[in-house]
């Protein structure tokens, strides 16, 4: 099997005019059970190369509903695998200590306002009005809880945070991956129980690297909070040991 990609632009005389082509033999291919066809194309390989070269790719070619699509992007698309643990531990509302607060802080600023955060005021950390109001509008913690837990400065009653770079984050293959709602199982509780699946498309070429079940529970002003989350069959084991932004040491 081969795969053939192909660039075309047009013209000033808005003519179509072809630019690039190729013709890449496949290495290996699956169709998932999920609807994704995975494929491998062959690439240069040691000792022709001293680099990985990834030839790996995933296209979707069952749709996903699209229920689970607008899950997908409104409430786990901008969390993601990276710089934050929300969605690759295990926890719940009465075990939460572990979670990476002052990582999480940036992912969860941009979905409530809706841009990303950027410390340009002078103040060295997240005051903490703004991190605790930021935090609790997701998260069912008291502010008393994320002084305990995250790290924090009482002299000057602020939160640490760092931007996430090569000194506080190895990357991973895994971190790239992009969790998609497969199933959503509502209780009778009022809770919502996504089922989602890490699908990451470079180098593993993997649509499930890990699939786990993330509980939320919607809120009368529309909000969102996420009350739980838990790896099925130990497939944290699989997966990198979670790295924190901040050295919780430093509290």
């Amino acid at each position: 099997m081969f795969v053939m990609s192909a660039k075309m632009l047009w013209n000033d005389d808005t003519e179509p005019m072809l630019t690039y082509i190729s013709l890449s033999k496949i290495k290996e291919w699956k169709y998932t059970e999920y609807g994704n066809f995975c494929y491998e194309v062959c690439v240069p390989e040691p000792p022709e190369v001293t680099e990985i070269v990834d030839g790996s790719c995933i296209i979707r070619v069952r749709p996903l509903n699209e229920e689970c699509l607008e899950y997908s992007e409104k409430y786990v698309g901008p969390l993601g695998y990276q710089g934050n643990n929300l969605l690759c531990s295990n926890w719940n509302i009465e075990n939460m200590q572990d979670l990476d607060y002052n990582g999480i802080f940036e992912y969860l600023y941009n979905m409530k306002y809706g841009e990303k955060f950027s410390n340009e005021t002078g103040v060295a950390g997240v005051t903490a009005d703004e991190f605790e109001s930021v935090i609790m509008t997701y998260l069912p913690v008291t502010a008393e809880e994320l002084k305990e837990w995250a790290v924090y400065d009482e002299q000057s009653n602020t939160y640490a945070w760092q931007r996430l770079g090569c000194g506080n984050y190895a990357p991973t293959h895994f971190g790239l991956s992009l969790p998609e709602v497969i199933e959503i199982k509502y209780n009778e509780d009022g809770t919502v129980v996504l089922t989602i699946n890490a699908v990451c498309d470079s180098v593993v070429c993997n649509d499930a690297v890990i699939t786990h079940e993330l509980t939320v529970k919607f809120q009368n002003d529309g909000s969102v909070h996420y009350v739980g989350n838990r790896i099925l069959d130990n497939g944290i084991d699989n997966i990198p040991k979670y790295q924190y932004r901040l050295d919780k040491l430093q509290d």
